[in-house]
């Protein structure tokens, strides 16, 4: 199947999960279901990740910034600015891609090859939509908390290495912080963040919906959804980037 076939299956399947719940009981249930397994459990590797992503960028801005003509605070800006315009929203969801984005193409592929979805349809139940739909809107609607505690806890990763070690003050770390603060970064880190959950949700999704096969096949189209999704979040980046911040 070319890129042109495969991008008209997906407007179809699209065209099918983006309508209105037959019963919102049964959505809301599973919504809450969904915020769950994609959100609160992706918590505790977001922290992680982002609190030693924070200590080890601010260890290497102040090795390569530490020439005496700069100010000392530019290290604790750079580490901000890091964290809003391209770690917290664009990294974090290509390593949520590999977490979530499998996650959702092997569920959905094991009830496709186990017949569950035929089922579904068969009881003339909207099977894109029942299944599809609440992981989209819980994920969407859960990623700007994992890109805020994402920012915070990188943050604090920085002040960790300003407080425990001789790298930098405390006090040059925070006044970067505070430096020319662009509000519309915590916007921008948003919409771009939620642009990538659907992104993330929908091939996912996609990919576990189309498999045919065994359970062999199931392992290959979760591969593919993860590869695919971050390439396309790449681009989206860029274009993103091109639009919100020129």
């Amino acid at each position: 199947m070319n890129a042109i076939e495969r991008l008209g299956d997906f407007a179809k399947l699209m065209k099918l999960t983006l309508s209105i719940p037959d019963r919102w009981s049964m959505f809301g249930r599973q919504y809450t279901r969904e915020m769950m397994n994609l959100g609160i459990d992706s918590i505790l590797i977001d922290i992680i990740i982002s609190l030693f992503i924070g200590m080890a960028i601010t260890i290497q801005m102040k090795l390569n910034m530490s020439n005496p003509i700069l100010p000392g605070y530019l290290t604790g800006l750079a580490v901000r600015d890091t964290l809003l315009l391209e770690f917290s929203p664009t990294i974090l969801c290509l390593i949520l891609a590999g977490k979530v984005g499998s996650n959702i193409a092997s569920e959905i592929g094991t009830m496709r090859i186990t017949e569950q979805i035929d089922a579904l349809d068969i009881m003339g139940v909207n099977s894109a939509n029942y299944l599809i739909l609440p992981k989209i809107v819980a994920f969407v609607s859960v990623i700007p908390c994992l890109v805020i505690i994402s920012i915070a806890a990188g943050i604090l990763g920085g002040l960790g290495v300003a407080e425990f070690t001789d790298t930098i003050t405390v006090q040059e770390y925070t006044t970067g912080i505070q430096f020319s603060f662009v509000p519309f970064y915590i916007t921008y880190a948003i919409i771009k963040s939620m642009v990538f959950a659907f992104i993330i949700s929908s091939v996912a999704s996609y990919y576990g919906y189309t498999v045919k096969g065994g359970a062999l096949e199931v392992g290959r189209n979760s591969t593919q959804a993860v590869v695919n999704s971050s390439i396309i979040i790449l681009g989206t980046n860029f274009m993103l980037t091109k639009l919100l911040l020129t």
